[in-house]
């Protein structure tokens, strides 16, 4: 096959950047092979795994993971503690912020927090824990002892922001499962909630619950940005089944060689039985926020025109 020359025109739409991607090499090939692999995978009914890691609620990708949820492009989450946190300030009327100026000593005495080139005020999280308080307690009056995700899932129940990730997953009965929840402010909440009250969060639960959802599905799809536990936490469902999952798709920045799970091959996952050399496995090198909207949009595209959506 030929790397053939790109061509871009006026009115050119998402996805006919995203053709013209799949003539070429490096990069752009990648994100193109990525949203063929993602459409044939919702087209295929396969149940579709969401790993969520890195500040992507601060970086504006909320919506388009709401987005996914209600078109039923995506089936299951596993986020980080972090993201919930950051859905939730922006659900009880925090923001997050860009253009901030001045070095990190002075944000420090001006009561903001920097991550990278997006900011969250202190007074966003002081209004974090007010507004999580009551939620914790009137959870904790109805059920004292949940998994992780049956306790994401009760937030989210409460939680009357319609813009908001756990709402949205909530109304569309998506699981969020939170396997490392205690690393993140609203752990830190749970905990001091905890001090008084015998909230009990049973996160071994969410094991059996993630394997019994891929345990009945017929095909599984994997879509990671990012890496980390949620990565792991998805793929290491199948060293429990006597299968591997059938599509997986990453978007990192970090590369394999010093020997980071983000930055881990797919094919690496060959060798235990995560996947296999039959499933569709694709690795974009390349920052979530730029090639995360380009292969969703150009995939929503392809899918409309077939009558999909």
């Amino acid at each position: 096959m030929k790397v053939r020359p790109l061509s871009l025109s006026r009115k050119m739409s998402v996805d006919g950047l995203m053709r013209e991607y799949g003539k070429g090499v490096f990069g752009a090939d990648r994100i193109a092979e990525a949203a063929d692999i993602y459409e044939k995978m919702v087209l295929e009914g396969a149940t579709i795994f969401l790993g969520l890691s890195g500040a992507m609620i601060p970086a504006g990708m909320k919506k388009i993971l709401c987005t996914l949820i209600e078109k039923k492009m995506i089936h299951v989450i596993v986020s980080t503690g972090a993201n919930v946190t950051h859905d939730l300030i922006e659900a009880f009327g925090g923001t997050h912020l860009k253009g901030v100026s001045g070095t990190d000593t002075e944000l420090r005495k001006r009561g903001i927090d920097r991550i990278y080139d997006a900011f969250v005020e202190d007074r966003a999280f002081a209004l974090f824990e007010k507004r999580i308080s009551p939620i914790l307690a009137d959870i904790f009056r109805t059920s004292p002892t949940l998994s992780a995700s049956e306790f994401i899932f009760q937030i989210g129940r409460r939680v009357k922001a319609r813009g908001s990730l756990l709402r949205t997953a909530y109304r569309h009965n998506v699981p969020i499962f939170v396997p490392a929840l205690s690393d993140s402010v609203l752990g830190l909440q749970t905990f001091l909630f905890q001090q008084e009250h015998k909230l009990f969060i049973d996160e071994m639960r969410d094991i059996g619950k993630i394997i019994d959802i891929a345990s009945v599905a017929q095909k599984t799809g994997v879509l990671i940005l990012g890496g980390g536990v949620p990565k792991n936490f998805i793929l290491q469902t199948m060293l429990m089944l006597p299968r591997v999952h059938d599509y997986a798709i990453q978007i990192t920045t970090t590369t394999p060689e010093n020997g980071g799970l983000s930055g881990a091959t797919l094919g690496e996952a060959i060798s235990w039985g995560k996947v296999s050399e039959k499933s569709r496995l694709c690795t974009v090198y390349a920052d979530v926020t730029i090639a995360f909207p380009l292969i969703v949009g150009a995939v929503i595209e392809r899918l409309g025109k077939r009558g999909y959506l």
